[in-house]
């Protein structure tokens, strides 16, 4: 059956519309994130079972973070809000202007960072059969008959991009809140109000990246974008992207950097172990 989503390649930086993703396969994971005294607090108040899950998930996001901003990973700090919900700290200092978001599966783990709020989840293709028993609460007729129920990959790209959704609004995904995010189209992903979206394929793992504009402040005028509709001005990715698009970065190891790639991308299968490498544009 031919795939829904185009594929990704784990273990390297991706850019799409002004934001830094990075997924990787668990098992790819080695060592743990250099830890602050506050994250050791967090992760000890977890139950064992979510710790290995969250040590991942804050692995990935501080090596994306440390990339962007250029610091080291033990300046670093990935912490959660009241709401769960995590964000930036570098060098002791809160960094309110980037937004990250962390998602995991058994298998896998994702980060995105943002100039504006940011949601990323990931879905295995194997869980769209849950999916399709709790479809009447989070999806609608017309949203149903968009998506089919004969599509796992579909059906993980439609929970994956609500959920998304709902980390960029923070919100709860078992509230009204996911009827209210409106699926829109899937090839290329849509979503109603004021959001962009994209969903790729990570093996049997489907990564939903969801943007949601911050609402303009009374008096404000919204910024215009010399770039495609609905894209985020050049000038806004700046807060985030160092590298020029288009570009991606290789795998390296805690604690060395992402070296920034050439252009030319990797030889096939040296970082991902499937051959599938993916230069992502704005």
């Amino acid at each position: 059956m031919p795939t829904t989503f185009r594929s990704i390649a784990p273990g390297r930086i991706h850019r799409w519309g002004g934001a830094g993703l990075v997924v990787a396969r668990r098992a790819d994971l080695h060592g743990a994130p250099p830890l602050t005294r506050a994250e050791q607090r967090v992760v000890r108040a977890l139950p064992a079972w979510r710790q290995a899950e969250w040590l991942a998930g804050r692995l990935l996001a501080k090596r994306l973070v440390g990339e962007v901003v250029g610091a080291p990973g033990n300046e670093v700090e990935v912490l959660p809000r009241a709401d769960g919900s995590p964000y930036v700290v570098v060098g002791g200092s809160p960094m309110p202007a980037l937004h990250v978001s962390v998602s995991h599966t058994a298998r896998h783990v994702a980060a995105a960072l943002a100039p504006e709020p940011a949601g990323v989840d990931l879905c295995e293709t194997g869980s769209a059969a849950a999916v399709r028993r709790v479809a009447d609460r989070v999806l609608s007729p017309e949203e149903l008959s968009l998506i089919g129920t004969d599509r796992p990959e579909a059906m993980a790209g439609a929970w994956a991009l609500k959920e998304a959704a709902v980390k960029a609004d923070r919100t709860g995904i078992f509230s009204a809140a996911p009827r209210r995010i409106v699926i829109l189209g899937l090839r290329p992903p849509a979503l109603s109000g004021r959001r962009r979206a994209m969903v790729w394929r990570a093996g049997d793992t489907v990564l939903a990246l969801v943007l949601a504009h911050p609402a303009t402040p009374p008096g404000v005028p919204a910024a215009s974008s010399s770039g495609p509709a609905g894209c985020a001005p050049r000038d806004r990715t700046a807060l985030v992207l160092l590298a020029p698009p288009d570009h991606a970065c290789q795998w390296s190891p805690w604690p060395y950097r992402f070296p920034w790639d050439s252009g030319q991308g990797t030889s096939e299968g040296e970082m991902s172990g499937d051959g599938a490498t993916s230069h992502l544009s704005w």
